[in-house]
């Protein structure tokens, strides 16, 4: 663990501006959207992948759905110049609508969902849920949605209808999960002419949905002195806005590497998708990059041996409840910095050279930093780390922020940690 000194007292500007990063990105598809927008405002423009590159020195992104990929080319970088990635994710666990989704029972009307990732069913009962996502349309553009009001809710059964409940909840997730949103009868098409109508578009012309439900509750400082930060999402866009504010930050210097922001969706899923990690994105936007600079196939291999990847994703802060399920000599906790993840059985990339450049990194920013490390006895989760690695053969480092209730509909972090990833983000990619 670092040595280096946590200061008395932070400026929450960071995490205000995360907060409402939170409130305007509850898909991937607005997570991409608001990370461009910053992006934008320190002279980053968008380019296509169906057009020619040029070798201009600048910033540039792609937005493909819900992954965005984002870089900066220094005055004078060569071909053969290596890259400094942040990885991230944009999607997080939730409820998602169904291709077919009106239906009801017993006298109410309600929207049929699927669940999207590894989902502690309980957290998303009797919460107020609004819906967003994107509509494809017949014309063949698509235009984003947002709907922050109480529109859906799944009704926890009363525990006078369940008096074990205590005993143990067994949610399924066909019969239990399927929200309502009004009484009456069921009318297909009622969901989509409504979703419709507040995007501005007409129902007729819609042709395909990508919609997903979201806490409406807005994000929070909690505790007593404030020290904590309470919110949906932060797995991951966390990361994904501290990424994005390294990369503004770094843009613009006089840089030995090519900063590079790659915000993946389907995480949660395996990331098996032509905007997962395990699609080719990633690979394709940086060999682009290399030929766009007159580079040949020995100057792309030379650009990868030099290219590192920082993974940042959320972590498991230890549980006051449940300290017996965490490693014994390692138990990160929420303002206490950045966290190194490690697993020898590769669930994460980390290894020792990649702990020197992490421990750098920390150190340049001067942040303090920690280790994490699965109970023995406990299953180890995994990241687009040993993704990336094994796609791209580059030395990757899994790291994050400590947190509690991780993948709930709403999680629990420390409120000056998201400055002090953003921080180490940012000494990392200045190299």
């Amino acid at each position: 663990m670092s040595t280096a000194v946590r200061p008395a007292s932070f400026d929450r500007t960071h995490t205000d501006d995360l907060i409402a990063f939170l409130g305007t990105s509850p898909s991937p598809f607005h997570a991409v959207a608001s990370a461009a927008e910053r992006l934008e405002k320190v002279g980053f423009r968008r380019v296509a992948e169906t057009e020619a590159w040029d070798a201009a020195a600048g910033g540039r992104y792609v937005i493909r759905g819900g992954a965005l990929i984002a870089w900066y080319v220094p005055e004078g970088a060569g071909p053969e110049t290596p890259f400094r990635v942040v990885g991230t994710h944009t999607d997080s666990p939730n409820l998602r609508v169904k291709p077919v989704p009106d239906t009801g029972s017993a006298g109410w009307r309600q929207i049929a969902v699927e669940v999207y990732g590894g989902v502690p069913l309980n957290t998303w009962l009797d919460r107020d849920l609004g819906l967003s996502g994107r509509l494809a349309l017949r014309d063949g553009t698509v235009t984003l949605v947002q709907i922050d009001e109480p529109l859906l809710r799944v009704p926890q059964l009363a525990i006078h209808l369940d008096r074990q409940v205590n005993e143990g909840l067994k949610l399924d997730k066909q019969r239990h999960l399927t929200p309502i949103w009004g009484i009456g009868t069921v009318n297909e098409g009622s969901l989509v002419e409504y979703v419709a109508e507040r995007a501005g578009v007409p129902a007729d012309a819609v042709v395909g949905w990508d919609l997903m439900t979201h806490d409406v509750q807005p994000p929070s400082y909690l505790g007593r002195d404030r020290e904590l930060l309470a919110a949906p999402r932060l797995d991951n866009l966390l990361s994904v806005h501290a990424g994005t504010a390294a990369l503004a930050a770094v843009a613009g210097g006089a840089l030995p590497y090519i900063p590079v922001l790659a915000a993946f969706d389907h995480e949660e899923t395996g990331s098996e998708s032509d905007t997962g990690a395990q699609g080719p994105l990633l690979g394709n936007v940086l060999d682009r990059s290399v030929y766009a600079r007159g580079g040949t196939p020995e100057d792309r291999a030379r650009a990868l041996a030099g290219t590192i990847c920082l993974s940042s994703d959320m972590g498991h802060a230890v549980h006051p409840n449940y300290s017996e399920r965490h490693e014994p000599g390692h138990h990160p906790m929420p303002n206490g910095g950045p966290i190194l993840k490690v697993n020898v059985n590769n669930r994460y990339a980390t290894d020792a050279v990649g702990r020197a450049v992490f421990a750098a990194a920390c150190e340049k920013a001067g942040v303090p930093w920690q280790t994490f490390v699965s109970n023995n006895s406990m299953p180890c989760g995994t990241t687009i780390g040993p993704i990336t690695a094994a796609r791209l053969g580059i030395t990757t480092v899994d790291c994050g922020i400590a947190a509690l209730s991780m993948h709930s509909a709403r999680e629990l972090c420390g409120a000056n940690d998201p400055y002090l990833l953003a921080a180490a983000l940012k000494a990392f990619l200045e190299g």
